[in-house]
This record gives C-alpha cells, structure tokens and sequence, in this order.
C-alpha cells in the first residue's frame, strides 16, 4: 500500500513539474524571448579544448554550448555544470558579469535546458577550471526531465529504447558510441591504404545469398514482386571482382530473420571484401594487420581488456585447423573417422545432438562449437571447415572434404570469416544443388541458385580471396562491452504495445 501511495505522490510531483516547465516557455515566449527561435549559436571550444588547453587559454574568453545538469543558485552568484560531446564543464554565472535582467533569467533556467555560455577561462579557488559568464543564452527549452531526476537511467530496457536519453546522462556510452565511429573511420583508412575501392550494392534482392540465415521478406510494390532484404554482401561484390574490380569492400547493413540474444540483432553492419589473385592465407595476413591497426588507432595499444580478460593483439594469431583444434580441446581425431556413420555414433557417445540430415562435416562443425569455442580467448585462426559447411569456398587440393576457410575467434567469439573463394562454375553449381536440397530437407537458412551469379562466374572470376566480419562485434571488443546491444544505437527490441 505504501509503495502505491509513494507511485501516486512521484507522478502527482512529475506531472507538477512538467506543467511548470511548459509555463516557464509561456512566459519567455510572452516576453519575446523564444529559445525556439533561436538558429545557430557560434561555437569556439568544447569543454575538454578549455581543460587540456587551459595554459594557453587562462584569461581567454570562449564560447561553449551544452546541457545544464546541474545548477546551484547562490542569491548574487551561481554555478551550473554544462555537458557536451566529449564532456561537461563549470560556469560561474555572477549577476553583475550577465545583468540583472539575464541573470533572474538564468537562475529560472531548469536542468536538462540547453545554454550558450561566452565568458572568461579561470581557475576556482578549490583548483577546478571553470567559465565565468560574460553572457548566458537559453539555446533550447527541455520540456522533459532528466530520469535521475527520480530514479535514475539503469533500467537497460528504458536504455535501449530512449537512447538519446542514455547518452545525455551516461558519458561512457557516448564514449563507445564516439569509439565505434572511430573504428569504422580506422578501417575505411587502413583499405584505402591496402588499395581497397569502397562500393555499394542493393539491399533489396530478389535472392537473398551468400551466407546461412534465413531472409526477411517484402514486396516491392512499383515492380508487383516479392524481395527479400539482403543477409550478405557477397555475391554483388563477386560480381564486381568478376568486372575487374580487384579490390573491393562495403560496410553496409544486412539483415536475418532470426533470434536476438548478446551477440546477435536481427540487422547489423556488415563489412566484407575480396582482393583478386590472393587466397586465404593473403586473407588471414590482411585481418591480423587490420584488427591490429584499428586496435592501434582508437585504443591507442593492442592490448585490450575484455571482460575479465586481456586479449593482446600485438602477438601472432594462432592458427590451428578445425580437425586439429577439436583434436586438442575434445580428444577426438576426425582424420580417423572414415564416415557420416561413424561421425554421428561418436556424436551419440559423447551427447553431442545431430540432425538427421548431417553428414560427417557438419557434426565435425557440431563437436567444434560443443567442445572448443569456449576455449578460444586469445587470437586464433580456425582453418580448413569441412565442404558441407561452406557453399562458396575453394577445396583444399590435397582434402577435398575440407575448403580453404578461417573464422578468427576472439574470447570464444567468432570475429570473421574468410575464404579462397570458390570460382570454378561447375563446382559452384553442385554446391548450390546441395543447398537447395538441404533447403528441401527442412534447412530454413540455405541457399538457393542464383543464375545471376553463376553466369557471372561462368564468364570468368580470378583466384579470390574473401573476408566478412560483423563491425558490432569489433566494437563490443575494443569497448569492452558486454552485449551487442551496448554498441547498437538503436538496437531493435520489442514493440511496447504488443
């Protein structure tokens, strides 16, 4: 009952005060002084310019604009705590520097109100750099308030969902949020570096290709035809490396029509590549060089704390083959298993659950993900996945059961994946067969024949090399954040009404 009682008193108080916020901007706009009417306010520095500058800037005046999230008004005198991107910063707001007029205006300004403030850069005499005010300008009315108001933003539900809000009042997820765009930054440079052409291709297909993930579905209405959102990038950029385009990468978004959990969101960025004439040896050199060169930029080290653990990515990524690692972690050596029936009576020995469908590599891929990820915390190359696996890869000559594919796995994640990408037709066109009777057979997320691309193939793609990575999972590494969630700006979640 007192819980009840407390509720009704809490909305009774918020509802009180958001009436009195809207009344204050009544009054401003009677008084001709609309902050809405406001479009531009000049902006010489930021609050950490003036703190790592204040040498230089001591005595200077400058003009800061931001959010006030805190105040504390002293009769003649006040301060107030103003936020902007990289942080926030103290204002001395004296009456006698702004006037009377703008300082019984100032002292009406709410938490949560947006400020433009010109003044001096001083030090106080407890030490803390500070502006003192010449002018102070109400850039924008908040109409809302700020949820520590109450209570406080830790509900990661309400997070997720007003993300502008989380950003305003947690300055370590701005933080992540600045970083992931950095990293994007660092690998657009690094590609550019290695001779990569950034492309676009279409989101809308009529085949949604190239990877195991069942598509979402729509209709295009101009054409009368059934699309479906893409779930890879790989088959346009093939085509392109078909046209002579040698280099080519796209971060871009796909889509998956599937579960959502730590490490997975139905849409997600995406970046892949392919460089002609190079296998997947180029390919693992070229994603060790990478994850350490944007390590190196935005983290300013290769030695990153995950979790409760530190994954150095200064040191030589290790390589081990599927085979070997299942051989190292679960005891059991694949090279000596001569059959699918005997694949699945080791896999009925040791609890590992199959379909009935699966051959020996897929329960090869089933002991893998059963036994071995969860040991993988520091940098290690998986090599060499078994063909049932992997429709668009190359074969290894000497182990035709086996294709030229690497996952790099990080903390027990999978980070990328990568191929000698498959460019004989003929071999091409079975796979797909393949997969369109697995599809038969009840596989939701296989592929089927696109013509498109296998006359593309047919015309002639040079010995390829490929590599695709999800950016989400790059970021929650380097920000050591602990679901994909806390590196989505806007993650999708549930619809409120449902």
């Amino acid at each position: 009952m007192a819980d009840t009682q407390n509720t009704n008193v809490q909305e009774q108080d918020i509802h009180q005060l958001l009436k009195v916020k809207r009344e204050k901007l009544a009054n401003l706009q009677q008084a001709g002084k609309d902050p809405f009417q406001i479009t531009k306010y000049d902006v010489t520095h930021h609050s950490t310019d003036i703190k790592n500058n204040f040498e230089e800037l001591e005595g200077k005046t400058v003009r800061i604009a931001g959010r006030v999230m805190s105040k504390r008004v002293m009769g003649k005198a006040s301060f107030c705590n103003v936020q902007d991107l990289p942080g926030n910063i103290q204002v001395y707001v004296a009456r006698d520097s702004i006037g009377e007029e703008s300082y019984a205006d100032f002292k009406k300004y709410d938490v949560g109100d947006i400020v433009g403030i010109e003044g001096e850069v001083f030090k106080t005499k407890t030490g803390e750099i500070s502006v003192h005010a010449s002018q102070v300008i109400l850039l924008s009315k908040s109409l809302q308030i700020l949820p520590e108001k109450f209570h406080g933003l830790t509900n990661t539900d309400i997070r997720y969902r007003q993300r502008y809000t989380d950003l305003i009042m947690n300055q370590d997820v701005k933080d992540t949020f600045v970083k992931r765009s950095k990293i994007i930054s660092a690998i657009r440079r690094y590609l550019d570096g290695q001779g990569f052409l950034e492309v676009e291709t279409p989101m809308l297909v009529s085949n949604a290709g190239g990877a195991a993930a069942r598509p979402f579905e729509t209709h295009y209405n101009a054409l009368d035809e059934d699309v479906k959102l893409r779930i890879s990038l790989e088959l346009y950029l093939k085509r392109l490396i078909v046209g002579g385009m040698e280099r080519v990468f796209e971060i871009g978004r796909v889509f998956r029509n599937e579960g959502l959990d730590t490490r997975h969101n139905p849409e997600f960025t995406l970046m892949e590549l392919y460089q002609a004439y190079t296998d997947y040896y180029g390919m693992m050199d070229l994603t060790e060089n990478m994850f350490r060169y944007v390590a190196q930029e935005v983290c300013g080290t290769t030695v990153i704390p995950y979790a409760e653990e530190t994954i150095d990515l200064g040191k030589p990524f290790e390589r081990l083959t599927m085979v070997d690692a299942v051989k190292k972690y679960a005891g059991v050596d694949f090279d000596q298993i001569p059959d699918t029936t005997a694949a699945k009576k080791l896999a009925d020995e040791k609890g590992v659950h199959y379909e009935e469908r699966h051959a020996k590599g897929d329960i090869l891929n089933l002991f893998f993900e059963e036994f071995v990820e969860e040991h993988l915390i520091q940098p290690v190359f998986i090599m060499d996945h078994p063909v049932e696996i992997s429709p668009l890869t190359k074969r290894k000559p000497d182990k035709p059961d086996y294709v030229e594919r690497f996952e790099l796995f990080i903390y027990g994640r999978e980070m990328c994946n990568a191929y000698s990408e498959l460019n004989d037709p003929i071999d091409q066109r079975e796979r797909f067969k393949a997969q369109e009777a697995a599809l038969a057979a009840g596989d939701e997320e296989a592929n089927t024949t696109d013509e498109d691309f296998m006359n593309a193939l047919e015309i002639g793609m040079p010995p390829t090399g490929g590599i695709g990575y999800g950016i989400d999972r790059l970021v929650m590494l380097l920000t050591n954040s602990p679901a994909i969630r806390d590196v989505l700006l806007f993650p999708t979640m549930k619809s409120l009404d449902k």
